[in-house]
């Protein structure tokens, strides 16, 4: 679908494009309609192998096995476990930083500290760790998740957090996981040239990798950035471009860690620094979030000198074509190869990550956990060096602005609505008739950015029903206001009148796709208070702009965990009728999830409201 008119949902992205469109500078939108003339109908399908020399090879009616023998079934399914499992990898390299950050802040090597001793303390005894000083348990947690996700046994982290019934199931289908460091391993050895063809078997795999990835790795990472940073709390925050000013130093911290952000908080929460940067001619310094490090930032932080997330990942060049933005510090995952080419706006790119470098970039200030300060200091120098340098007045100044509610992790969800009881109350009378976790990327494969991701959320909440949003797709209804109490006025009457009673809007900003684990443990808590399996809850998931591998390895848990999953784009795995069978029928009479593909998310959200109906018949509420 060739992008044309308005390529985004939100106007100050489409005031943007065509600035950076006039003055002929190369960007996501112009570079995805040049790609579509030369779209591959094979590697649309998953039909397409590259792995061994006497490849590539294209499945096809006449052609029905490639050289080595496989057949379509296995080519696709082969095709799409490999996408997950460079989710997992990046999703588990993340999980080791926190542990890592977490460690080295017990032993003093950080300018961190233990913010919320109590989760501390709860993960710690979860975990079967007691007593001791504070620091000492801290380092002992560390421990055991490294060596939790490292284990070739069983996951330690999975047998706690995952609900009963689905251990039981895991167990009896084969694909309980080990360590996320071995089934990874199993995985990608399977995956190889003549090794596993069997269609049923990669999705059991994946499946398997899926839930160490989510109940553990992810489960994880958020409790150990909870304990270091605070648990989120609902508090209110802004988005969109409008958050860019150019008369302030603006630090741009971008990716999916948030480590270097909150060290840059820290220090410019201090006199010492905005002095120096109203010494350099600024009004003061900002921080300034993007994609997912913002949005692990803006749940946590409430801070005079944290303006805000301008959106996701598809907003990078424009964002910086504004001319606002000094530095641009990259961690690993959504940082764009052409971004280099923006440093024509004023902006220095600078990697944080060991993981992350660009073209005639092949240097960086990368995260440790002992040097973050030190790499914060310097990006705030880097920061005021180039103010000083930067013309104000080619700047563009965005009015628009979003006032949005931030921080609803699954305490504060809780705590938000009294106790478990009254949620479940709420669901049963069906003033909220069920809950929906959008757990999206963006794209613009299935039309203008964002505009399918704002299109589902307001259809459903119209509903009634409630929708939990994670990742870029958060961000997406961040900026179009669906996570601000305006956005009530847009609910149906029942939910209209819970958020109106306990002062919450209809979307809660949940957090990033790292949050896929918690949001899980969320719904293990409500189906354990209701005694009840997660297939039985009127609970669905809806990725409606899935990009890449991170969303895959999601999408594949929550049809493991007993979800419906609605995802958008068409998957890569249509070559197959078997395959295309296994992911949306056969699947659910196995584990009780499956998968819908629908590209209109008028329909999409009709389809997980008859969806949620059937589940509330069948408990007879």
């Amino acid at each position: 679908m060739k992008i044309e008119g308005n390529v985004s949902y939100h106007e100050s992205i489409n005031e943007m494009y065509k600035k950076v469109k006039s003055e002929e500078v190369t960007n996501i939108v112009d570079r995805f309609n040049l790609q579509e003339k030369t779209r591959c109908p094979y590697c649309t399908k998953g039909l397409s192998c590259q792995l061994c020399s006497m490849g590539p090879c294209r499945i096809s009616d006449k052609n029905p096995h490639g050289a080595c023998g496989i057949d379509a079934a296995g080519m696709v399914m082969r095709n799409f476990v490999h996408k997950n499992m460079l989710g997992t990898e990046a999703y588990t390299y993340h999980a080791v930083e926190a542990a890592k950050t977490l460690k080295a802040t017990a032993e003093g090597k950080t300018p961190f500290e233990i913010k919320d001793v109590d989760k501390l303390k709860f993960f710690a005894s979860k975990l079967g760790i007691e007593g001791g000083d504070v620091n000492e348990i801290a380092k002992k947690v560390a421990d055991y998740v490294i060596a939790d996700l490292s284990s070739v046994e069983q996951s330690k982290l999975v047998e706690i957090f995952a609900p009963d019934k689905r251990k039981e199931l895991w167990k009896d289908l084969g694909i309980f996981p080990n360590g996320v460091f071995h089934e990874v391993l199993t995985v990608g050895s399977s995956s190889m040239t003549n090794v596993d063809s069997n269609y049923v078997s990669l999705a059991k795999k994946s499946m398997a990798m899926s839930i160490a990835t989510c109940m553990s790795a992810q489960i994880a990472l958020e409790f150990i950035q909870d304990i270091l940073f605070g648990t989120p709390k609902p508090h209110e925050s802004f988005a969109d471009l409008g958050i860019l000013d150019p008369d302030y130093v603006n630090i741009a911290v971008d990716g999916h860690e948030p480590f270097v952000g909150a060290a840059l908080i820290k220090l410019a929460e201090s006199e010492e620094i905005q002095n120096k940067a109203k010494e350099a001619g600024a009004k003061g310094l900002r921080i300034i979030g993007f994609i997912e490090t913002g949005q692990e930032l803006i749940q946590r932080f409430d801070s005079p000198v944290f303006a805000g997330i301008v959106g996701n990942w598809i907003v990078q060049e424009f964002a910086l074509a504004t001319g606002c933005v000094d530095v641009f510090a990259a961690d690993m995952n959504c940082a764009l190869p052409t971004i280099p080419e923006y440093q024509r706006y004023g902006v220095k790119i600078v990697p944080v990550s060991k993981l992350v470098r660009f073209r005639g970039i092949d240097e960086g200030l990368d995260y440790e956990p002992e040097k973050v300060e030190e790499i914060a200091r310097k990006l705030i120098d880097m920061a005021i060096d180039n103010f000083k340098q930067r013309d104000k007045s080619k700047a563009v100044r965005i009015e628009k602005k979003q006032k949005i509610v931030v921080g609803f992790s699954p305490e504060a969800i809780l705590e938000a609505v009294g106790e478990i009881e009254v949620l479940l109350d709420a669901i049963k009378s069906g003033a909220i008739k069920g809950i929906v976790a959008l757990v999206s990327c963006t794209t613009l494969k299935n039309g203008p950015h964002d505009l399918n991701t704002v299109t589902i959320a307001k259809e459903l909440i119209k509903r009634d029903i409630l929708v939990l949003s994670l990742g870029c797709g958060n961000a997406a209804l961040q900026v179009a206001g669906l996570t601000s109490m305006d956005a009530v006025s847009e609910a149906g009457e029942n939910l209209k009148a819970v958020c109106e009673k306990l002062n919450i809007p209809p979307v809660l900003s949940f957090g990033t796709c790292t949050d896929t684990g918690r949001a899980a443990y969320l719904l293990r808590v409500v189906a354990d208070a209701l005694g009840v399996d997660i297939p039985q809850l009127p609970v669905a998931v809806t990725a409606p702009e899935y990009m890449e591998q991170k969303a895959t390895i999601d999408a594949v848990f929550a049809v493991a965990y007993g979800l419906v999953t609605h995802v958008s784009p068409v998957p890569p795995v249509t070559g197959s009728a078997d395959v295309v069978k296994l992911l949306t029928e056969d699947i659910e009479k196995v584990t009780g999830g499956k998968i819908v593909v629908e590209e209109d998310p008028v329909k999409a959200a009709e389809i997980l409201e008859k969806e949620i109906v059937k589940k509330r018949e069948a408990l007879g509420i």
